[in-house]
């Protein structure tokens, strides 16, 4: 049975996105904004764990929403916030400071980040509400490349932890793409729901399994998914693999739960967590900590 271990309540913000650090087995950050991102600015919380509790590091306003963080992959103190504004932001918890930069292209509001892990690669890519995604280099503060096709909202951009050059868009056109920055043009479209998809991410231990929503799906044969899996009873905001299982994964909703599964077992539901009483927007697994989950 899950249990709450610790709990940090942030007055008058709804929290958006949360990850932990990949330096730091203690550290998370949380992309909030006010009155459920409709209205208002956002702030960026840097939180430390500890045995009492969970305490703030340090916070960073935003004159409009955050919708979504990503930490650094070269830099332990080095964060990117996407906002309502259409910007980025590239933030360093070490300085108490406002954004080192900030990186404006995007028309509309940048609802996803996320910093490449392949080796090699200072890159982030960030998915927009104006339809496109973009692939910026953090250090000039420019774009590398612009990725259109999608027809509505992009919310959800995950590079692949496999693949060097290689992300996954989930849209509100229904479509899930694989893009590929050397070609700058999708790889792969699959019509893969009858509403709009949320989010979506990659199997940390197979490079050709991905999931968005509730259905799962082998890249190699995309006439259908190769399961669904079914139980919440209003759309799923975010989905995470775990870094440590192969086959299980988490996936929290507006209908305020969080569950956890294993797509390898006939019954793929392991577990439904009820604690929290609004929509549940973030979720990440800890990297460091086996079992623990930040929600």
């Amino acid at each position: 049975m899950a249990e709450v271990t610790r709990t940090f309540k942030s007055s008058s913000r709804h929290g958006y996105a949360v990850e932990t650090s990949p330096y730091f087995p203690s550290r998370l950050a949380c992309a909030t904004s006010q009155y459920y991102g409709i209205a208002g600015c956002g702030t960026l919380l840097v939180l430390e764990q500890h045995e009492a509790g969970i305490s703030l590091m340090r916070s960073f306003d935003w004159n409009d929403s955050l919708f979504d963080v990503t930490w650094s992959e070269t830099n332990e103190h080095l964060l990117v916030t996407g906002s309502g504004d259409g910007s980025l932001q590239i933030w360093d918890s070490a300085n108490t400071q406002g954004p080192l930069r900030v990186l404006k292209e995007h028309t509309q509001e940048v609802y996803s980040v996320d910093w490449s892990q392949a080796r090699g690669e200072t890159l982030v890519v960030s998915g927009s509400w104006d339809h496109t995604a973009k692939v910026w280099d953090p250090e000039s503060g420019k774009s590398v490349c612009t990725f259109q096709g999608h027809e509505g909202v992009i919310y959800s951009t995950v590079w692949s932890p496999h693949v060097p050059g290689c992300f996954a868009s989930a849209s509100g056109d229904s479509t899930l793409r694989i893009w590929d920055l050397k070609s700058g043009r999708s790889r792969l479209i699959i019509p893969a729901h009858q509403a709009e998809i949320l989010t979506c991410d990659w199997c940390k231990y197979d490079q050709v399994v991905h999931v968005f929503l509730s259905s799962f799906w082998d890249l190699r044969n995309i006439r259908q998914p190769t399961s669904d899996l079914m139980g919440h009873s209003y759309a799923i905001r975010r989905v995470k693999f775990s870094p440590f299982l192969p086959t299980v994964l988490a996936s929290c909703s507006y209908d305020f739960t969080v569950r956890f599964w294993d797509f390898s077992k006939p019954e793929s539901l392991l577990e439904t967590v009820e604690h929290h009483t609004e929509f549940v927007c973030g979720l990440d697994f800890n990297l460091h900590i086996p079992n623990q989950v930040l929600l």
